[in-house]
């Protein structure tokens, strides 16, 4: 029954109707057999949708966040990204591919309401909310009440408020910190299909408060009480501080959310199949990448970038035009089938949001240590070795008497590197924060602006035309340029 529903998505989205299905949770079940139980399993859902998911997020974090967030640079004219040029159709992959596997996690829920699997009813409600997260932190106002409402007859949804969708998130990352709160783990048969923790609850619920840790530091320009009942800022006190023992979060690199990689299909990196060539020779690693690192003495640098000339060198993004770089350092071949790029969401990070937390005031707790535990984490999760007087090198240390937005610059450009191909992060937390401070190269267009946001797929504009109009009339125009409700 599942493919059958897949092929008739597939179908309408080959005829131009791509929007209805992106939106919606499918068709009427054919040939159904009566003697079959129409609830599927929620243990046959979870791999299929995450590993479709995080490739999908790898593979325009390569197209779209690398050349934004001057990881990269593509030696290529006609390729702009890193000019702060992006074409409308780029809209549409992420749009499908989310609103995709939203179905699936909104059906799992569904499935193990039914029978009755509280475990599964809060990894489904994680993933659901991480999906939306994306969508939303994209595009601002989606498709969320009514999303996935096709068996309900509701084929052209409305828009809801990034406002209004945040405040649902938070409610649904409640409701599973309290389903996990029995510490239910999946049988061995549900273990072997659940790429990411094995089937362990107590994972699952730390990855659960982790990403509410980041989507409440995502809001966190906002003071009203829109995390159940509190502020981001009381909410982020709650967590750490106050009631700490009911919210726990990521303790070590082990319990970091990644889908790690094992070359043998279905867990393959989407860079496996790739030819070496569309990999790692149309560009080169960008100097501000590349020249931190250096300076840091920093051993990561081996994984993730290639010697030119016997040391690694970067090529500057933004570049004029008709003025292509030659090459120089590239991504390494061995990232095609790296287990660690499977990145959703990592103990490093987690504590680099401690220590902005600490920082600025909304927690109670010693921001220097989280800070040096997202620093040298996010070192040994590489399986590296510190260097000797690593957090005392000139750029590196942590100087208590330095000014705010100096130590916000340090935890957010250790970040940077923490979110290494993960997904939109590095994009969406330079959008909230400015931060790291990235170097303007002299051919950057769209007025020398970071894009705020990505457009709305075109055949949105045509097939549900009378929601994208409202959104648009909420929002702001619907161009690169309009910020999201949070960075307002």
């Amino acid at each position: 029954m599942k493919k059958i529903k897949l092929l008739a998505w597939l179908l309408l989205a080959t005829t131009s109707l791509g929007a209805v299905s992106a939106c919606t949770d499918g068709f009427e079940e054919l040939n159904v057999n009566p003697n079959q139980n129409p609830n599927v399993i929620p243990e046959t859902l979870l791999a299929p949708a995450l590993t479709d998911l995080v490739k999908r997020n790898m593979d325009r974090a390569m197209r779209i966040t690398n050349e934004l967030m001057q990881v990269h640079v593509t030696r290529q004219e006609n390729d702009e990204i890193h000019r702060y040029v992006i074409r409308t159709a780029e809209a549409d992959y992420m749009w499908n591919s989310w609103y995709t596997q939203l179905t699936d996690f909104r059906d799992m829920y569904r499935s193990a309401q039914a029978t009755k699997s509280n475990t599964f009813m809060a990894i489904a409600r994680i993933c659901e909310v991480w999906t939306v997260s994306l969508l939303t932190d994209t595009f601002g106002d989606v498709p969320y009440s009514d999303a996935n409402a096709g068996r309900a007859g509701i084929l052209q949804p409305r828009f809801d408020r990034q406002e209004n969708i945040y405040q649902d998130l938070f409610l649904k990352l409640e409701e599973a910190n309290e389903l996990l709160k029995t510490n239910t783990n999946l049988t061995a048969d549900q273990a072997q299909l659940d790429p990411l923790y094995q089937g362990n609850a107590l994972k699952w619920r730390k990855f659960g408060n982790s990403l509410y840790l980041r989507l409440l530091m995502r809001v966190s320009r906002k003071t009203d009480a829109i995390a159940n009942g509190m502020s981001p800022q009381a909410k982020m006190r709650d967590m750490v501080n106050t009631n700490a023992a009911d919210y726990p979060l990521m303790a070590n690199n082990s319990e970091s959310a990644i889908m790690r990689w094992t070359g043998t299909a279905p867990y393959q990196s989407p860079f496996q199949t790739w030819r070496t060539a569309d990999f790692n020779t149309t560009s080169s690693m960008s100097e501000f990448f590349v020249n931190n690192l250096t300076e840091w003495n920093d051993p990561r640098i081996s994984k993730w970038a290639t010697l030119y000339n016997g040391k690694y060198e970067g090529v500057q993004s933004g570049f004029e035009p008709n003025k292509v770089p030659a090459g120089k350092s590239t991504y390494p071949t061995a990232l095609m089938t790296e287990p660690l790029l499977g990145n959703i969401l990592n103990y490093p990070e987690v504590q680099l949001l401690l220590a902005e937390a600490a920082v600025r005031g909304w927690i109670s707790g010693d921001a220097k240590t989280y800070y040096e535990a997202g620093a040298t984490n996010g070192i040994l999760l590489w399986n590296l070795t510190v260097p000797t007087g690593y957090l005392n090198g000139s750029d590196v240390k942590w100087e208590a008497g330095s000014n705010t937005e100096t130590k916000l610059d340090q935890i957010h450009l250790q970040k940077y590197y923490a979110l290494f191909f993960t997904d939109f992060q590095q994009w969406f937390e330079y959008r909230r924060s400015g931060h790291p401070v990235l170097p303007l190269g002299p051919g950057l267009k769209n007025d020398r602006q970071m894009p705020a946001r990505l457009n709305y797929p075109v055949y949105v504009q045509s097939l549900n035309q009378q929601n994208y109009q409202a959104a648009v009339a909420d929002q702001g125009a619907d161009n690169i340029n309009t910020k999201v409700w949070w960075q307002e």
